[in-house]
């Protein structure tokens, strides 16, 4: 290997940039999920399907859902992750709270709205993997399987998502099932596509 693809180490900087960029598109995308009313995977459709029927928002479901994974986190991925999808939760639960003080989506045509909310809910995950951050729960999960077994994070957490919007088809209309269910195609076509092992040199 030539000294020009030896993979380089992410400075903390380097971090928060990307933590603060990809936060601000996951909660773009999630503003364009919950526009049209539409779930996701993982801890957060979990957390926007419970926002639905209980008094607390997203944000605040959203951390409380990811708390018991963090001792995996520490665990088995290390302090640095652990604090970055920490910091990174926290940023995209105020973002996503808060997120019409700055923009208001009126009206998104459906299957675009799932499309684009899918995408870049996934670029913003892609990054945070990439920066040694996720989102928690489930993609701690799949990151620690990728790493350790072997198993695609993207091949793992579609099966895991498909699983969390399929468990919806009581509280959805199916029309707005099969948005969800292509919103989380999109997400983890990304993910697939982009994060596989050997293919990102960063550190």
């Amino acid at each position: 290997m030539s000294a020009s693809l030896h993979p380089h180490r992410h400075s903390l900087l380097d971090d928060a940039q990307a933590v603060l960029t990809a936060t601000a598109f996951v909660s773009l995308g999630l503003g364009f999920l919950r526009q049209g009313h539409l779930l996701t995977g993982g801890t957060v459709g979990i957390a926007l399907l419970l926002a639905r029927v209980t008094p607390l928002s997203f944000g605040q479901l959203f951390i409380a859902l990811n708390l018991p994974f963090f001792w995996l986190g520490v665990r088995q991925m290390g302090w640095r992750f652990t604090l970055n999808t920490f910091v990174s939760i926290v940023l995209v639960s105020v973002a996503s709270d808060h997120l019409d003080q700055v923009l208001h989506l009126d009206r998104v045509q459906p299957v675009y709205g799932a499309v684009m909310g899918g995408a870049l809910t996934g670029t913003g995950i892609l990054m945070l993997i990439r920066h040694r951050a996720c989102l928690g729960g489930f993609n701690i999960l799949a990151l620690w399987l990728q790493e350790r077994h072997g198993v695609r994070a993207g091949v793992f957490q579609a099966v895991v998502d498909s699983v969390v919007v399929v468990a919806s088809w009581f509280v959805v209309s199916p029309f707005v099932l099969a948005l969800s269910i292509l919103g989380a195609v999109a997400l983890n076509f990304v993910l697939a596509v982009n994060h596989r092992p050997g293919r990102y040199l960063g550190t």
